[in-house]
């Protein structure tokens, strides 16, 4: 009955079920974290020398940021892209003068003064835009891409909690244990940033 999607009497999690489909599972989970390392290498890719061009040219700003707004595919795009601008806006113009009065040019300043500065907030901006990811990619088995989601398809279609649960469960997980590891990265990248 469309009504009645699950049975009342179905338990949350049928562990048999589990305990015989733990490779599938794990293909699953792999495949999850494969499409979300793709596709924040290829937003990283983008948004970094794009954040570097919008923030040389202030007229390039909101047209980047527009594009990348409208389309929601490129969403961990416009997180990363925003936070390389704002982490660059931040950097005292003091240190800038500092460095340009030492005869850094401008790309050995962006390198070694500009981005390191800016790292706090790029990597803000990464950790959100990869537990975002997480979260999008389940979208993935929509298209037949693979990954969490097919477990959350499969028991919504099958009306069985199990995989619904699991694949739910594995996906909050899997972005909870990126953002603690990303604030790990982020401890060890800027040890001056440790709190006391």
């Amino acid at each position: 009955m469309a009504g009645h999607l699950f049975l009342d009497a179905e338990p949350w999690v049928d562990w048999a079920w589990v305990s015989t489909h733990v490779p599938t599972v794990l293909g699953y989970l792999g495949q999850h974290i494969e499409l979300t390392a793709i596709s924040l290498a290829g937003g990283i890719v983008i948004s970094l020398p794009l954040g570097v061009a919008a923030y040389r040219s202030t007229g390039l700003r909101l047209p980047a940021l527009g594009l990348f707004g409208t389309f929601y595919t490129g969403y961990n795009v416009l997180i990363l892209l925003r936070n390389v601008i704002v982490g660059l806006d931040e950097v005292p113009k003091d240190v800038l003068d500092a460095a340009d009065g030492m005869g850094y040019r401008p790309f050995a300043r962006l390198l070694r003064i500009e981005l390191p500065l800016a790292l706090p907030a790029m990597l803000a901006g990464l950790r959100v835009a990869t537990v975002s990811t997480i979260g999008i990619i389940t979208i993935a088995s929509v298209i037949a891409l693979g990954g969490l989601g097919e477990l959350i398809y499969q028991g919504f279609i099958e009306s069985f909690r199990t995989p619904l649960v699991v694949g739910m469960v594995l996906c909050v997980a899997l972005a909870l244990v990126a953002d603690v590891l990303l604030a790990g990265v982020r401890r060890l990248a800027m040890p001056w940033a440790r709190s006391g």
